[in-house]
């Protein structure tokens, strides 16, 4: 109990922190000199119990079942969640937010692997991680769900609000169902590349719709794709209804879905979260922004292929500012080119999509696929008038949000939408590493004649990519894929014996351009070169697409024990020894 004690003066004190960082989106809190901090209150929710700082809000969903679940002003949500909400449309922006529901089978399938299980009598998991900035623990003994929104400056007050939980007299167990005990590798039903080509009517909402609502408006609205926000520390709102299953029900049904990431906005505006001033940091921040967008659409079962869309909000563009974009974007593009998606970019088309266009053939910054700009001109089309030249992105590239926050009901369910009109087609993502399989282990083991499963399907799939063919990829390793390893182990002068060990893996992994990367470079490059150094040097490197310490690191020791000069820079000699399988 003393323990908690020195967390209750940082909680009042992180408030204060909470609400001036969200000037944008609440009034500034008024400072009064050497005012004590007011106590914290205690909620309890089905013998579960916190104390949240004395300014958070508290709302009983079962006396409101229409409330929207929104995190741009702290606060707690209680029960579960209805089938219609009132969030607005135009929601941007989060502060922190804790949804304690209760475990059900439909709130089971917001589960992740990232999902923590308290253990008996306890409420609390300390090692609990944040995922998409999303802390969830499943509190068994006491039967409920809890789901707690942050962004990276209001993580540690988050975590200091779960750390007070305790269970209490009324905590009744409620085991998770056991479809919710998965991993992240578990199959899902394969729901194809979104939105796909498609050409017509949609609508994005600031939360994803329940299934009733989505079965109404299908049968009698004009729409048949629906923008969801998947991911981003930036999301205003709860999703409770996005799940693998909701997306594979609403593609199954004929939805197209374009996904969504709300992450670090332009450095030239009041928003709390920002990306850096600082290009070279910023295209750092948009590759980890990709990142988490490609963790949140692999559990969700969005594949590769997919476009995700990076909403960067209206702002007043300056030379520098625009740099920032546009490098930001450029990070976001080549992690998602290097496991296969494609990159779309929302933003004002007086701003952030102005300046995308006027930049379209300036190789210093890579191209996103697909546009997604507000102009709410009432036109259902794909013009883009003065903002784009309407040669740019021409070939089934565009979404046009053209009218804001309106509120529309079809079947008994209204809801508050942007409108929007979709011309927009499959494509190719611009990769040089193999598309639809993961790449990304922690150990690279040796696989050969009779080995199955997902290390198979990825050597698979780096042979097709180099050249030589063992068939479609399908995860079982048999005379075809040890022919084509033989094969391509041949072109390097390495040992023909038709395995994939240590050495075929690093000359497979490392294939491609060769620039020369060092610490502070990011993209494409530097996934390779985490890949083929975990391989090469049998110990698990941080794949990530950022080349930071841990990455220098090992590329030191790589150099050194190969008798190069050891000094992280990674060159044609360094890229020739890789690819050379040593």
């Amino acid at each position: 109990m003393s323990s908690r004690i020195p967390w209750r003066a940082r909680a009042a004190t992180a408030l204060l922190a909470v609400f001036a960082g969200i000037g944008a989106f609440a009034a500034p809190v008024p400072a009064v000199a050497d005012s004590p901090p007011e106590s914290p209150r205690s909620v309890t929710y089905h013998g579960y119990r916190i104390e949240v700082p004395a300014g958070w809000r508290v709302v009983d969903l079962a006396d409101n079942p229409r409330a929207c679940l929104r995190f741009d002003r702290p606060t707690v949500y209680l029960g579960e969640p209805g089938d219609q909400n009132d969030c607005p449309a135009g929601l941007v922006g989060r502060a922190a937010g804790i949804v304690v529901e209760p475990i059900t089978a439909r709130s089971a399938g917001q589960a992740t692997a990232a999902t923590a299980r308290t253990q008996r009598g306890k409420a609390t998991a300390p090692t609990a991680t944040s995922s998409n900035d999303t802390i969830q623990i499943a509190v068994e003994d006491a039967g409920v769900l809890v789901t707690a929104a942050h962004t990276p400056g209001t993580e540690s007050l988050v975590r200091g609000v779960l750390a007070s939980a305790e269970l209490t007299d009324g905590a009744e167990r409620t085991e998770m169902p056991r479809a919710a005990q998965r991993s992240d590798a578990t199959a899902r039903a394969a729901v194809g590349p979104q939105p796909g080509s498609y050409l017509g009517k949609g609508f994005d909402a600031c939360a994803a719709p329940s299934q009733a609502a989505m079965n109404a408006w299908q049968a009698s609205s004009p729409y048949s794709a629906v923008g969801v926000y998947i991911s981003g520390a930036f999301r205003a709102c709860a999703q409770p209804n996005l799940t693998a299953s909701w997306v594979t029900s609403q593609t199954n049904n004929g939805w197209r879905l374009f996904p969504i990431d709300v992450g670090r906005q332009a450095p030239c505006t009041n928003y709390s979260l920002k990306m850096s001033a600082d290009p070279a940091t910023a295209k750092s921040q948009g590759v980890t922004a990709a990142a988490g967008a490609i963790t949140a659409a692999s559990n969700l079962g969005i594949p590769a292929g997919s476009a995700l869309y990076s909403d960067i909000e209206a702002y007043t563009s300056t030379a520098s500012c625009k740099a920032a974009v546009l490098s930001y974007l450029s990070g976001w593009t080549e992690r998602l080119h290097s496991s296969g998606y494609l990159s779309g970019f929302y933003s004002s088309a007086a701003s952030g999509i102005k300046d995308a266009a006027s930049e379209y053939n300036n190789s210093a910054y890579t191209r996103v696929d697909h546009l997604f700009y507000a102009w709410w001109n009432g036109a259902a089309d794909t013009n883009t008038g003065s903002y784009v030249p309407s040669t740019y992105w021409s070939n089934h590239q565009r979404i046009h949000q053209y009218a804001g926050e309106v509120t529309e009901s079809y079947g008994g369910y209204s809801i508050n939408i942007d409108r929007d009109y979709l011309d927009v087609g499959n494509g190719t993502p611009p990769t040089h590493t193999c598309t639809g399989a993961n790449l990304d282990f922690t150990t690279y083991t040796t696989v050969q004649s009779g080995s199955t499963g997902d290390r198979v399907k990825a050597a698979q799939c780096l042979l097709k990519a180099a050249g030589f063919d063992p068939g479609t990829p399908d995860g079982i390793f048999g005379s075809g894929t040890t022919a084509a390893a033989r094969n391509f182990q041949t072109s390097k002068g390495l040992a023909a014996d038709g395995a994939v060990g240590t050495k075929t893996w690093t000359a497979l992994l490392s294939r491609g351009s060769t620039p020369t990367i060092q610490n502070g470079s990011t993209g494409e490059a530097v996934t390779r070169l985490q890949r083929a150094l975990t391989a090469a040097l049998g110990r698990t490197v941080s794949i990530d697409g950022i080349f930071g310490s841990g990455t220098a690191q090992a590329a030191r020791d790589y150099q050194s024990s190969r008798g190069l000069g050891a000094d992280g820079i990674v060159g044609p000699a360094t890229w020739g020894a890789l690819q050379s399988g040593k």
